[in-house]
């Protein structure tokens, strides 16, 4: 039996989770029961998300329906579920897919340009013809003057797929293309009991940067306006509230039409009898048919409204940060309709239209109309660097990796997170409150840090222990880490359509800001692991904040910094003042295992696609060579010889590998994975030789090389992370010691490493990162000198051969103020701090803490 809680929020209109379970704990088909800390039987939908190599079940996932939320559940398998009253039904009528949650139905043909045909509650009509819409212009929004016309287009669905049908949960998958670009993914999320529809909006940038300009982003419905216009309510979410309108206002009249009558139009309610002076002038009453909300920032959003087409606009007091959530529709029914993170994904927008007709239209834009469009273009014009020569120059002034051609956003992705409510009428303030509340923090069901850890899964991590000053610190240092990323997202406004979810890479301590316009040092792009530093930071403690702070990272590092489509599908851009900037596109950056963390803890369909991309991550090789400036021998991508780096690449090429064997049983995965884990114990060198060919035909190395060749680099994207999994999940002879000789020899005296291999190791650098290294081998083969070496090293800026490291010359870890008329707006800073040294400080610390923790006091 597994308890449940919720991370943060209670949900009531379904949820889907994640769950681990030991190595042979849980037999392959083995049905799961859900019930309520009061003993009452909810029904559950489960499936199989993930196996160990002996076929039990690693993750199972699961969902459960719409109805009041207890406390806490209890996950038991090895029970039957308890049956639906009423399941969620996908059927096909009349060439369409009818969709049934017992409360709303949805009519999804199979093909054209709505998601949606029909949408309806309790037998009526609510809204039709749900829709994508986009705006496209042939040039950028000009700094004056007027801009270049723009064409509208409407999304076309090719294809449905039906990725589950029930009996609790079913989702629909729709792909297609926004007009004749923009490949879009769509899913419909249906539980049973509800009248809440998620959806998901996935598209990947295909146009030319150079001249195709997206305008405008969003979806629209066409809601069925029944009442008459003084029981017709708009309603848009401030930050807290919301603005409550009539269609046809009866308060502040001059003549008054009654106190019941104000005090239920303000409410939401029929109007009823109105009295006579008033309802013999309604006519004269203006009728407003158009509201618009505009978050243009992080930091405000205007509205506006209108009576109609031609007619001027009347402004509404503006606000900072809207919930992102509206209501168009009447006493008799509407449509509730929101994006999740709204100010923090701007420029988006709200827009109503036609209230006073029978046929409203509610759009939710992502990219909004108002903004200036979307300018991918790069943003230097190369200043010259033609040759490698220039660009490796280019990279020791600004460390940017500069390339013409390579700055290409083609083949990039952005998912949002969207909700369409049938309601029969309109819901009091408190209930919208809530529906939005839901929308931006969806619930989730999560297993106790205790109970995933029994488990086994995701690596090496322990739980936070405070029992003595030392550990205390580094629990207060991670804790110091964490809260300054939290603090300097928002006083820094990392926020925006492309940029939400990453974080900045250096500090600029002369100008008390990040590097934001300085070359490689900009955006982040998962360099150096802060999403693995991030979910075991969630594991180990459960926090809500941690989970989704890495949950918007996940969002934003497996999106934006990689392809999708295209000449690089499957690699990921290194640091930029752009996501997609640098000429360095790698693994390393689309890595899975950066995504498994997500996907397995909420079943999110999403973050599956993400690494079912790369089903053969070793096929990216012959796109580009990753070392082509730097190479010292004559080499050109040869599928038969491909250069992989021991590190960095075969690191994530056995996370895709791993993952795509536990999710689906790939035996071809499998054979990869474990054939390169054996020709890498079989190498003279092994992990000291730093890079193979691999023959792409069988996947294998060319083991005869005997060379030693160190990189600081290669262990700081996950390889010790993957590597220590591995070891535990599964036996390859001599692959353990590989790993352990280099793990004990990286950070040994250059004695110890010339006794050894003959030679002393070059290129050691990242001191603090790697004592996590030293602390594994100590751990493996329990040598206390090794583990206090480990700790040591932890400690003590000693023997980098190329870089210092700031945070553990710094004793004491603070923040600074600085105000004053030299910054725009006063900040407080902690300039000690990099991301680097960050994500790597709380990797080494959890691992050191979980591996050697006993030797620290």
């Amino acid at each position: 039996m597994t308890a449940l809680r919720w991370l943060d929020r209670p949900g009531d209109q379904g949820v889907a989770w994640g769950v681990p379970w030991p190595r042979g704990t849980v037999a392959p088909g083995t049905p799961f029961a859900l019930s309520d800390d009061a003993g009452r039987e909810v029904p559950v939908q489960s499936w199989v998300s993930a196996t160990w190599p002996d076929g039990s079940v690693k993750w199972s996932a699961h969902a459960a329906g719409a109805g009041p939320a207890a406390r806490e559940y209890r996950l038991e398998p090895g029970r039957e579920p308890a049956a639906l009253s009423t399941p969620v039904t996908v059927t096909r009528e009349a060439g369409a897919l009818v969709v049934a949650t017992g409360v709303v139905t949805w009519t999804v043909e199979e093909s054209g340009g709505t998601l949606a045909r029909s949408v309806a509650r309790d037998g009526r009509e609510i809204a039709r013809d749900v829709r994508l819409v986009s705006l496209r212009q042939a040039g950028p929004t000009p700094d004056e003057g007027a801009a270049p016309p723009r064409e509208r287009r409407t999304g076309l669905v090719e294809r449905v797929t039906v990725e589950q049908d029930g009996p609790v949960r079913a989702v629909l998958r729709l792909d297609g293309r926004h007009g004749d670009w923009l490949p879009f993914t769509v899913r419909l999320y249906f539980h049973a009991g509800a009248e809440d529809v998620r959806i998901t909006h996935t598209f990947v940038w295909d146009g030319d940067p150079e001249r195709d300009f997206l305008a405008g982003l969003g979806l629209r419905a066409d809601v069925v306006m029944r009442d008459e216009p003084h029981d017709r309510h708009v309603r848009l979410a401030g930050p807290d509230g919301f603005l409550t309108e009539a269609v046809r206002g009866l308060t502040g009249l001059r003549l008054d039409p009654g106190e019941r009558v104000r005090r239920d139009q303000v409410a939401g309610l029929p109007c009823g009898e109105i009295a006579p002076e008033v309802a013999s002038r309604l006519h004269l009453v203006p009728a407003w048919n158009d509201y618009t909300l505009d978050q243009s920032s992080a930091d405000g959003f205007t509205l506006r409204k209108r009576t109609g087409e031609g007619c001027s606009w009347v402004t509404i007091p503006s606000g900072t940060r809207s919930a992102g959530y509206g209501y168009v529709g009447g006493v008799s029914g509407g449509l509730g309709f929101g994006l999740r993170d709204f100010w923090r994904l701007h420029p988006t927008r709200l827009d109503v239209r036609n209230a006073a007709t029978g046929l409203a239209t509610a759009t939710v834009w992502l990219w909004s109309p108002s903004a200036p469009a979307m300018d991918l273009r790069f943003y230097h014009d190369g200043m010259g660097q033609d040759t490698f020569e220039e660009q490796l120059e280019g990279l020791e002034i600004t460390y940017e990796d500069y390339e013409p051609g390579f700055g290409d956003p083609r083949g990039i992705a952005r998912t949002h997170e969207l909700t369409l409510r049938a309601l029969a009428a309109t819901p009091p303030a408190a209930d919208l409150a809530a529906f939005a509340a839901a929308m931006n923090e969806p619930a989730l069901l999560t297993a106790t840090p205790a109970r995933l850890r029994e488990a086994g899964v995701l690596g090496v991590w322990e739980l936070p222990d405070r029992s003595t000053p030392a550990r205390a610190e580094i629990e207060d240092r991670l804790d110091f880490l964490f809260d300054l990323y939290v603090r300097e997202r928002e006083q820094r406004r990392w926020y925006g359509f492309w940029d939400y979810g990453d974080v900045m890479h250096t500090y600029d301590p002369d100008r008390h800001t990040w590097r934001y316009d300085v070359g490689g040092y900009a955006w982040d792009n998962s360099e150096l692991s802060p999403d693995l530093w991030l979910w075991l930071q969630y594991l180990r403690t459960g926090r809500a904040d941690v989970f989704r702070f890495a949950e918007a990272m996940t969002r934003h590092t497996g999106e934006v910094d990689v392809y999708h489509l295209g000449r690089w599908k499957g690699l990921g851009s290194r640091h930029n003042v752009q996501h997609w900037g640098c000429s360095c596109k790698q693994v390393r950056i689309s890595n899975a295992a950066y995504r498994r963390f997500h996907h397995y803890l909420t079943a999110d369909e999403r973050s599956g696609d993400l690494m079912d991309e790369l089903s053969a991550p070793e096929e990216t090789f012959t796109a580009v060579d990753p070392q082509r400036k730097v190479r010292e021998d004559v080499y050109t991508p040869d599928p038969s010889a491909l250069s992989v780096g021991l590190g960095t690449d075969w690191g994530a090429l056995a996370a895709a590998w791993l993952t795509r064997w536990e999710r689906h049983g790939d035996e071809r995965a499998r054979d990869r994975l474990l054939g390169t884990m054996g020709d890498i114990a079989a190498m003279p060198r092994r992990f000291l030789t730093g890079e193979a060919r691999m023959d792409l035909a069988t996947g294998r190395f060319d083991t005869s090389v005997d060379k030693i060749s160190i990189s600081h680099l290669s262990s700081l994207f996950g390889l010790p992370e993957i590597c220590a999994e591995l070891i535990a999940l599964v036996d390859v002879p001599g692959f353990e010691d590989a790993w352990v000789e280099y793990c004990r020899l990286y950070l040994a005296t250059p004695e110890e490493q010339e006794a050894e291999v003959g030679r002393r190791l070059g290129g050691i650098s990242l001191i603090q990162a790697h004592s996590r290294l030293t602390a594994y081998a100590a751990a493996r083969t329990g040598d206390a000198r090794l583990a206090a070496w480990a700790w040591r090293k932890f400690g003590r800026d000693e023997g980098d051969q190329l870089n210092t490291n700031p945070l553990q010359r710094q004793e004491k870890w603070e923040l600074t103020t600085v105000d004053g008329p030299s910054v725009p707006a006063p900040v407080r800073e902690a300039p000690f701090v990099s991301t680097n040294s960050a994500a790597q400080y709380a990797l080494a610390a959890i691992h050191n803490l979980a591996l050697i923790g006993e030797r620290l006091d």
